[in-house]
C-alpha cells in the first residue's frame, strides 16, 4: 500500500466509523463483535484500489454487512450454548445520539430484542433498509440477493418488527419519570410503590452469562417481579447505589456494588408504566458502559 492510498484509505474509513460500527451494532447486539467486525472490515477495505471505488461510503457499509453477517451467523451458534437470556450489550451512549428519535428507537432495547428473532440476512435487510435508508440496489449488493428478493425479505421483516415492537415511541421525560418512580421504590423497600410502576404483564430478564448471578429464565407478573426485585436489592442495600445513565439513547439505570460497576438496567415503557425489565450483568457486555460510544446514521 502506497502512503497516499493508505493515507486515501484511512480518511475514508475514520470518516465513517461511526456509522460502521452502529450497522454492525445493529445486526449483531453486541459492541465486542461490532468492533472485531471494523478490524476485519479495515483489513479488506486497506486492499482495495481506491481508483474503482465510487462512493466510498456505500462500499464501506456493503463489507461491514458482509462481515457482520458472517460473524450473526456464528453468533446465533454460541448463544444456543449460553447460560440463561442473551441480551444485547449496553453502550453508554452520546447525548445527540437520544436527539435522533430514529436512531434511539433502532438501538434500545427493546427493539434489538425484537431483531434477535429475524433470521440473519431478514435482519441486515431490515437495518440497511429502515434505519439507514439504503436503496433495494445496495442493499442486494451487501447482501448477495436480487433488488427483488430484498424487497420481499423487507417486507417480510418489517411486519415481524411492526408486531413486536414497543407500540408508540415514549418521551424521554416519561422514561425518566418511570425509572424515577422505580428506583426510588426499589431503594426504600416499597412494594407497592413498586407494583405502581410495573405493567401486570411486565417482563424481567436477566443477563449474568454464567458469571454472575441473574435469572435464567423470564420472570413475568408484576407480583413476581417486585418481589424478587425488592428481595434481591435488599440483601444488598447498603453497598448498592443506583444512578441515572443515557444507555442505548434511553434513560436507565446503573447499579454499582461498593462503587464497581454491577448491573445495567434499561426499561421498556408503555402508556407510562414499565413493561419490560431488561437486567445485564454479565461483566463481558459492560465494558462499554465506561465512556461514551458515538452511533451514526
Amino acid at each position: 500500500m502506497t502512503t497516499e492510498h493508505g493515507d486515501r484509505a484511512t480518511e475514508a474509513f475514520v470518516a465513517h466509523r461511526n456509522l460502521l460500527f452502529t450497522v454492525a451494532y445493529e445486526m449483531l447486539g453486541s459492541a465486542a463483535d461490532a468492533e472485531d467486525v471494523l478490524q476485519e472490515t479495515w483489513l479488506r477495505w486497506s486492499g482495495v484500489d481506491l481508483a474503482e471505488v465510487r462512493e466510498p461510503r456505500a462500499y464501506l457499509v456493503r463489507i461491514t454487512t458482509r462481515q457482520a453477517l458472517s460473524r450473526l451467523r456464528a453468533l446465533g451458534r454460541r448463544k444456543e450454548s449460553y447460560v440463561g437470556s442473551w441480551l444485547p450489550e449496553p453502550l453508554l451512549t452520546t447525548p445527540d445520539v437520544a436527539e435522533d428519535v430514529e436512531l434511539a428507537d433502532s438501538v434500545s432495547m427493546a427493539v434489538l430484542l425484537v431483531l434477535e428473532t429475524l433470521a440473519p440476512v431478514e435482519r441486515a435487510v431490515f437495518v440497511l433498509r429502515e434505519v439507514f435508508a439504503l436503496g433495494y440496489d445496495e442493499i442486494a449488493d451487501a447482501v448477495g440477493k436480487s433488488p427483488a428478493a430484498v424487497r420481499q425479505i423487507g417486507h417480510r421483516a418489517r411486519a415481524h418488527v411492526a408486531a413486536r415492537r414497543p407500540r408508540g415511541t415514549v418521551s424521554a421525560a416519561d422514561t425518566r419519570d418511570a425509572l424515577a418512580a422505580f428506583r426510588r421504590a426499589v431503594e426504600t423497600g416499597d412494594l407497592q410503590g413498586l407494583l405502581d410502576i410495573l405493567a401486570p404483564d411486565v417482563v424481567l430478564l436477566g443477563d449474568g452469562g454464567g458469571v454472575r448471578q441473574a435469572v435464567l429464565r423470564p420472570i413475568t407478573g408484576a407480583g413476581k417481579v417486585a418481589r424478587l426485585l425488592i428481595a434481591g436489592l435488599g440483601r444488598v442495600a447498603t453497598a448498592a447505589a443506583l444512578r441515572p445513565a443515557q444507555v442505548n439513547g434511553h434513560p436507565a439505570l446503573v447499579v454499582r456494588l461498593d462503587g464497581e460497576l454491577d448491573t445495567v438496567v434499561a426499561v421498556r415503557v408503555d402508556d407510562g408504566l414499565i413493561t419490560g425489565l431488561y437486567a445485564v450483568r454479565n461483566p463481558e457486555k459492560l465494558s462499554h458502559m465506561e465512556r461514551e460510544t458515538a452511533l451514526r446514521r
